[in-house]
């Protein structure tokens, strides 16, 4: 598979300018974040830095921050907040060269994990001038965007780690967004719990390289880890250019009980299919209203297909 190459025109000395997009409730100590905003941009600026804040309000917004960043020549974007700020802020970004550097701030940080950079935002700020430019593509979804009514309007969206087809997008549907920044992953958990118990985990049909498969549920990673950090993919990494996909082709409840566990003790579960590819495609009965997630966001329904977007996004990386 082909890898990332280094950035052109890329030298620390050009870096003069950076937006810094956050999300003020993103996490599980959202009262913090004004404070530690202040200390980033404090340390960005002793770095001779020129960094403006841009506080999201709501969602999409910051797509829209990412997008005027990009047109008024910023040298640099900064997000801070959980992994769907991030991918706003990535869609209001490429296909583009504007770089783009992450801090951690919100409730499974799968990209930080990822890069390994620090869990504080402030501390990861401090490292921040020493990465690196790398441009990376990324994972591309287009399938029909919520609500899917009579007629429902396509959804062409970029994910930067992971998405989900199946029961992990409905868990996130039937999430009340007050549980899960109260708790963090462990409302994903309890929501998981409770949900597997109506979910009717229907099939899945699915077209990988030209040949079909059947699934109940799919990961389609960009990285190796999922839902924080479970490496469910270990051979995959934002360095290579094609989709690791995840294929659970067993149905019922205590089937997936048993993936659970499997997944938590970090072993390969049976009834489990690993695929590398560069485009999937996911389709389920009509009858059956079947979601899909794009870095832990809900993001649309089937039917859905994934792709490599080549040489899409500049990331800062060590």
């Amino acid at each position: 598979m082909t890898e990332t190459r280094t950035a052109p025109q890329w030298s620390r000395e050009s870096l003069k300018t950076a937006t810094l997009i956050y999300n003020p409730v993103a996490g599980r100590n959202p009262a913090r974040r004004e404070q530690e905003i202040g200390q980033i941009i404090s340390v960005l600026r002793a770095a001779s830095i020129d960094c403006e804040a841009a506080r999201t309000t709501g969602a999409g917004t910051a797509t829209q921050l990412a997008q005027g960043a990009v047109a008024c020549g910023q040298d640099l974007i900064i997000v801070c907040g959980g992994d769907g700020t991030v991918n706003e802020v990535v869609n209001g970004i490429a296909p583009g060269l504007t770089p783009l550097a992450i801090l951690p701030g919100g409730t499974a940080n799968i990209i930080i994990n990822e890069l390994r950079l620090p869990l504080n935002p402030v501390r990861a700020a401090r490292q921040l001038t020493a990465l690196r430019p790398r441009r990376i593509a990324l994972g591309c979804a287009t399938g029909y965007a919520l609500p899917a009514g009579d007629q429902p309007g396509k959804v062409r969206r970029y994910f930067l780690s992971v998405a989900g087809v199946g029961f992990d997008a409905y868990v996130i549907q039937k999430l009340a967004v007050e549980f899960k920044m109260s708790l963090g992953v462990v409302a994903y958990v309890i929501e998981g719990a409770r949900q597997l118990m109506r979910y009717s985990f229907p099939s899945l049909a699915c077209r990988v390289d030209g040949r079909r498969a059947e699934a109940s549920f799919a990961l389609v990673q960009r990285t190796s880890r999922y839902a924080g950090n479970f490496r469910t993919a270990p051979r995959q990494a934002l360095a290579n250019s094609h989709l690791g996909v995840s294929l659970f082709t067993r149905q019922g409840r205590l089937r997936y009980l048993c993936y659970a566990a499997a997944m938590i003790m970090q072993r390969r579960p049976r009834d489990f299919e690993y695929l590398e590819t560069t485009s999937a495609d996911f389709d389920a009965n009509p009858e059956a209203r079947v979601y899909f997630e794009l870095d832990g966001e809900l993001a649309g329904t089937l039917p859905v297909t994934f792709e490599v977007a080549p040489d899409a996004l500049t990331l800062l990386m060590p």
